[in-house]
């Protein structure tokens, strides 16, 4: 995709998708330094919000946080079920781009009632209901955005949550984050084979597969707002045990990231048992067709998922889609009344 050609500029989720290269160079790796202080010493850290603000931010901090085998216990949850939770010792981020999600901004009212002081709101408003809930809140750089399904707020708040994680940790990824938004740009602007959309317009159900680290998943939650398209999230290695007896001939997973030690499984599987097209979105060559994207280390799942946007606009626009506007999903999904 690109905004020079009419049938992506007009419509405002393209802008902010591509928006999302100043995003990323605009990121202040220090903006969290005193709250992660904060964390650390609380050594807990809890992570919610719904949808979009929180698979792909909350997941991608969980996953790394193992990697690096930082001393911290790191959860996340949805907001509601989060409830029922002992959450007393915890740092809590609260995450909701309106500030006004019900779900979120009744668990940060009742973290406030209970005394809980480690509580930090992420936002992209002033002022919002939730701040007043919240003991300090951080507004996003990249603004409010337009379109319904949420893409550059969804890696600033990546950003943010991650950062905290550097700074616990005394990471210095100041050149790797210096060289992120070139690769996100070369994400977002890679030609994506036809004969992908094609398979998709024929698939019944369109598959994400991949690590628990949220690219998949929000890929998935994305599929649904801009190609209004049904879509199922495999994480890790699930396609291979069990779920391929319903799978059908013509349906499609992108497998994000596939693991090389399952190529032959997938082709045995999937390609051959299931009659499934298998498509990956890697930074090296697989079996598959290939979507091949820019090798960024650590930050290699923010240019896959901006790589999945990428193809979901091919998609959308494709098949006819009004990219900003989903005929039912809201851009509050569910707002509080106060």
């Amino acid at each position: 995709m690109n905004l020079k050609e009419k049938k992506y500029a007009q419509y405002a989720l393209v802008q902010e998708m591509m928006d999302t290269v100043d995003t990323v160079e605009k990121f202040d790796a220090s903006c969290t330094r005193e709250i992660a202080a904060q964390v650390s010493r609380a050594g807990r850290v809890f992570f919610t919000g719904e949808g979009s603000s929180r698979i792909f931010p909350a997941k991608n901090s969980l996953r790394k946080s193992k990697r690096w085998g930082l001393d911290l216990n790191a959860q996340t949850d949805g907001s509601w079920q989060s409830r029922e939770y002992d959450l007393s010792k915890f740092a809590l981020f609260f995450a909701s781009n309106s500030g006004r999600t019900k779900e979120v901004t009744l668990l940060a009212r009742k973290l406030m009632e209970q005394g809980n002081p480690l509580r930090f709101g992420l936002t992209a408003n002033q002022d919002t209901i939730l701040s007043k809930y919240c003991a300090s809140t951080h507004v996003l750089n990249c603004g409010w955005e337009q379109a319904v399904a949420a893409t550059k707020s969804v890696v600033e708040q990546a950003l943010y949550y991650e950062s905290v994680l550097w700074n616990i940790a005394g990471k210095d990824v100041k050149d790797a984050l210096a060289a992120l938004p070139e690769k996100i740009e070369k994400a977002l602007t890679l030609d994506i084979p036809s004969e992908i959309v094609e398979w998709v317009k024929n698939a019944e159900t369109i598959y994400f597969a991949g690590y628990n680290d949220g690219v998949a998943e929000e890929l998935t939650l994305k599929t649904n707002e801009i190609t209004r398209r049904k879509s199922d999230f495999l994480e890790g290695t699930y396609a291979l045990h069990g779920i391929e007896e319903v799978m059908k001939e013509g349906d499609i997973i992108f497998w994000v990231d596939p693991i090389p030690d399952e190529y032959d499984k997938i082709q045995e599987c999937l390609v051959k048992g299931a009659g499934v097209k298998v498509v990956a979105i890697a930074d090296h060559d697989t079996p598959f067709l290939t979507i091949r994207t820019p090798e960024a280390g650590d930050f290699n799942p923010y240019v896959y998922l901006c790589a999945g946007w990428n193809v979901l606009v091919e998609i959308g626009i494709a098949t006819g889609m009004d990219l900003d506007h989903p005929n039912r999903a809201r851009k509050v999904g569910n707002e509080i009344t106060e």
